[in-house]
């Protein structure tokens, strides 16, 4: 390639489309931020509320927006709606006028905050100020000693700031658990309600669900499994204050120390966390 200032006409075409990718990746923390606005504001749920497809005017009438912005929010709908949360039509008004209208998605509803698998809590321990910032020191994580950039950006791992941080650390458990539960309602069970967890456990009597957290995935099985026999393991002050029931109990200790005896044992969103050495030395503990 020609890195003067004239190009040929095959160069030109080359280096615009390379300019349009690169654009398409610096301005794609748009779609995410248009995410976390919509959520914000509240726009799921009232359009959800109203019944039936939505106008713009209507939406920002009922939204805490100023009258101002109304032009901004059509831009934003036109964002969300192309990343596939709404559905856009257009509606003849009684006054002749044309008027776009709006209606959820089967994914726009699960950004609904009454809706018992709603992604909101990920979502919000996702795309917020603390969580973002990590990414903003990548380049230094790289160039130092830390674990991980979450480090970086707040001196201490992540872990470590939520033991200080009482309110992130609940909106974390709060992530997780709402995670667990829509992974647990898909594993468990199907369209027709038919429990798919006997089936899946079949012949076992007992299971650790190692870091488990505050226990949302491990009730799921136990209440799909009466006759399974289960424990949510994870650090002891995550466990601590919770209390066992039926067929769940909950034990506090070290993945990397022991890990509980049981006929099955669940890992779930624990093995990323950690480098290959660390993962080895977990499931050697797991056998």
């Amino acid at each position: 390639m020609n890195f003067g200032a004239m190009v040929s006409k095959n160069e030109a075409s080359d280096i615009l489309e390379a300019q349009a990718l690169i654009w398409k990746h610096i301005f794609s923390y748009v779609n995410s931020m248009s995410l976390n606005c919509i959520v914000e504001l509240g726009i799921p749920d009232a359009i959800y509320k109203y019944g039936k497809p939505m106008s713009l005017s209507v939406l920002a009438s009922m939204l805490p927006i100023n009258s101002e912005k109304i032009q901004s929010l059509s831009r934003l709908m036109r964002i969300v709606t192309q990343s596939g949360f709404f559905y856009a039509e257009k509606y003849i008004a009684q006054d002749g006028n044309e008027e776009e209208v709006y209606q959820l998605t089967k994914v726009g509803q699960l950004l609904l905050k009454e809706n018992p698998l709603s992604m909101i809590p990920f979502l919000s321990r996702t795309l917020n100020e603390t969580r973002i910032k990590s990414c903003l020191f990548l380049s230094n994580w790289f160039q130092n000693g830390d674990y991980t950039a979450f480090q970086s950006a707040h001196g201490s791992t992540i872990w470590e700031f939520a033991n200080h941080k009482q309110e992130f650390k609940e909106h974390f458990n709060e992530a997780m658990a709402s995670d667990s539960k829509l992974t647990a309602a898909c594993l468990l069970y199907n369209g027709e309600e038919i429990n798919l967890g006997e089936r899946l456990f079949e012949g076992l009597n007992s299971l650790v669900d190692v870091g488990g957290g505050t226990g949302t995935m491990t009730k799921a099985i136990a209440s799909a499994c009466p006759q399974l026999n289960c424990i949510c393991f994870d650090l002891p002050h995550v466990v601590a204050g919770l209390k066992n029931y039926t067929n769940v109990t909950f034990f506090g200790g070290d993945m990397f120390k022991a890990i509980p005896q049981a006929d099955a044992i669940l890992l779930k969103c624990v093995l990323h966390n950690w480098e290959d050495v660390e993962c080895v030395k977990i499931l050697k503990l797991c056998k």
